[in-house]
């Protein structure tokens, strides 16, 4: 099987979307996309650009992708995070989100970055044993806080 691995371009953003849409899925989500195509192409490919994806194309078809964008640790500094990572199911096991990790991992260094962090949800255990074959630190210590500013009444004094 002949997988060609690539930056995302304008014409990937329906394709990306709908891999977006399967992870939702997969991660019993799915309610929880909002994203849309005209705000992928306004994000990744607009005037400033604030994410970076890379693909995994087999013949017409692309199979995978992975994310990633800038995030700024005051212990660290600048450090890529990946923010998705995500191969097709019958596209497993062939060692595309391998290379994906590589890509990104060497994205990281050709930055000058030290870190690459992402997140991984405690029950997707292949991921996280994934991850750990490639002696990442999984740190169980922090809980993720997320603010819904539709649900948040503010009040201004």
């Amino acid at each position: 099987m002949s997988i060609t691995y690539r930056d995302a371009n304008p014409f990937d953003v329906p394709a990306i979307l709908g891999l977006i849409k399967e992870l939702a899925l997969f991660e019993k989500a799915p309610e929880k996309v909002e994203n849309t195509e005209a705000q992928l192409l306004e994000d990744g490919f607009g005037q400033f650009p604030i994410f970076k994806a890379i693909v995994a194309q087999h013949e017409d078809t692309i199979v995978a992708f992975a994310l990633s964008y800038f995030r700024y640790s005051t212990w660290r500094g600048k450090v890529v995070f990946l923010e998705d990572l995500y191969v097709k199911p019958e596209y497993r096991s062939k060692g595309i989100g391998r290379k994906l990790m590589e890509m990104k991992l060497a994205y990281t260094e050709k930055l000058g970055l030290k870190y690459l962090c992402l997140q991984v949800l405690d029950w997707n255990q292949p991921a996280i044993d994934f991850y750990k074959s490639w002696g990442a630190e999984l740190d169980e210590e922090w809980i993720n806080v997320l603010f819904e500013t539709e649900k948040i009444s503010l009040v201004s004094g």
